[in-house]
């Protein structure tokens, strides 16, 4: 059985979050395409010594590892803006969009979770989420993520970067940040983690149940 659930949205929406539970409720695979770029900015700083080689990012792409995607300092927000420098390069996309397509239709389904999945990637998705919410609750969320690495990060100083970032990602030229036209619309502002999960698996089973009938 092929089955793939594309989660789109911007940072700190919960799409992450929601895409592993969707995964791990139906035993999908899971890819957190974001990871792909993370890792891949966080090389061309290597490469540049604290100066993104943006020259070097396709080859960096094109070599890029399971090994590289385990490095523990990808969730850190320099990685992130990293990531958003590195995706709006067009050789940086083609290299890894292989990679990701081959993932998505994998036997046994798969939940891929990015900016670009429903509208580029798996653009034929069984089923497309864009997840998203407020800004102030975005950049509280990633905040309380971040201080558990570096306590010195201030609110003020996520949310410049979250702003930052959406402007990257939503005006670049090259699959900008953006929802699907038949992506549905999954606002967690107001949602608690259970619940925002719990309206994910409701979607995906519906549209399991109506392509292949009950369990």
């Amino acid at each position: 059985m092929t089955f793939c659930v594309a989660i789109d949205g911007p940072a700190a929406a919960g799409k992450g979050t929601i895409a592993r539970a969707v995964s791990a409720h139906f035993g999908f695979a899971h890819l957190d395409t974001g990871l792909l770029y993370r890792a891949v900015g966080m090389a061309a700083l290597d490469a540049g010594h604290g100066v993104i080689e943006l020259a070097l990012a396709a080859g960096i792409a094109t070599t890029l590892s399971e090994t590289d995607l385990a490095r523990d300092d990808l969730r850190i927000s320099r990685a992130g803006q990293a990531a958003s420098k590195v995706a709006a390069l067009p050789e940086v996309r083609a290299a890894l969009l292989k990679f990701q397509q081959d993932f998505a239709k994998r036997a046994g389904g798969a939940v891929l979770d990015g900016r670009d999945i429903g509208t580029v990637i798996c653009p034929d998705a069984d089923v497309k989420l864009f997840v998203t919410a407020s800004d102030i609750v975005r950049a509280t969320r990633r905040y309380d993520e971040l201080r558990q690495v570096d306590p010195s990060i201030s609110l003020d100083r996520v949310a410049s970067d979250l702003k930052q970032r959406d402007l990257r990602d939503s005006e670049r030229d090259v699959a900008p940040l953006a929802a699907a036209d038949d992506a549905i619309i999954l606002d967690t502002t107001e949602m608690s983690v259970s619940d925002a999960i719990a309206k994910a698996v409701a979607l995906v089973k519906a549209k399991l149940h109506a392509q292949r009938g009950p369990n």
